[in-house]
């Protein structure tokens, strides 16, 4: 399986909806440095992780600055879906957001409306980072952003199965990230093998492919990748930025020890 790098982050939608096997992380870390570390060695996407990492709007906007320097989308997952909370990501460059616990068809259809302008209700600036700043006349800036602006929705709830064809249906979703970890708990799984979780995954992935949308999670390494592509995910998520260098460091520390018992 390889990975198609190098797209700039205004075609990150279309690779998506494309069915590119694109590669991203989380960013747990609250400044730049990381983002453009993995930016830089060609990671198509990297998710600014604010509902579990420890970012105010100042340090994701130096993240996103770092995504722009790298040349990498900068998708944000916000702690929470509120039409404040999305419009400020979006006006300070982000290339999507990615949506927790997205159960209903309402919230679906909510998320999509405060991140859409045409057919919905985003505020309207054009001189923020997102417009130019002043530099997009109204319609064009109205326009980009609705062609370049990725929504996805996490399905992590047992209540969201149950409705999972009318969510993936709803218009100006781009998008699904399966969140096993959030299933395997509300499930009362063993872990994310688990049958129980395996098959709440694969009912997803159906659910996307009845309507030809993307799907993205969470994988250890490229062999789980392969097994999912299988599936119709196309979008992965390895480690986040405290996992790669807790691995590197684990690594390191494993090979001084060798050497001092030498």
């Amino acid at each position: 399986m390889s990975t198609a790098s190098g797209g700039s982050p205004s075609s990150f939608r279309q690779r998506f909806h494309a069915g590119e096997t694109l590669l991203g992380t989380f960013i747990k870390t609250p400044t730049s440095h990381a983002v453009e570390i993995i930016g830089g060695l060609g990671f198509d996407f990297v998710v600014i992780d604010e509902e579990h990492g420890s970012f105010d709007r100042g340090s994701t906007e130096m993240a996103l600055l770092g995504a722009r320097a790298a040349g990498t989308a900068g998708i944000v997952r916000v702690p929470e879906p509120t039409a404040a909370r999305l419009l400020a990501v979006l006006d300070d460059g982000a290339t999507g957001v990615l949506v927790p616990h997205v159960s209903s068809v309402d919230k679906a259809r909510e998320i999509v409306s405060c991140c859409r302008y045409r057919g919905g209700k985003r505020g309207f600036s054009n001189t923020t980072r997102a417009g130019g700043f002043g530099t997009l006349a109204v319609w064009e800036h109205v326009d980009a952003m609705d062609a370049q602006t990725t929504v996805i929705a996490m399905i992590e709830d047992p209540e969201a199965l149950d409705v999972i064809d009318d969510i993936v249906a709803v218009e100006g979703l781009d998008g699904f990230f399966i969140g096993r970890g959030d299933l395997t708990v509300a499930l009362g799984a063993s872990g994310m093998a688990d049958p129980k979780v395996r098959a709440a995954a694969e009912k997803i992935c159906a659910a996307a492919r009845r309507v030809g949308k993307p799907v993205c999670l969470m994988v250890a390494n490229a062999a789980e990748a392969q097994d999912w592509r299988a599936l119709g995910a196309s979008a992965f998520i390895v480690s986040s930025d405290h996992g790669f260098m807790r691995q590197a460091a684990m690594k390191t520390r494993a090979d001084f020890s060798e050497l001092a018992k030498a």
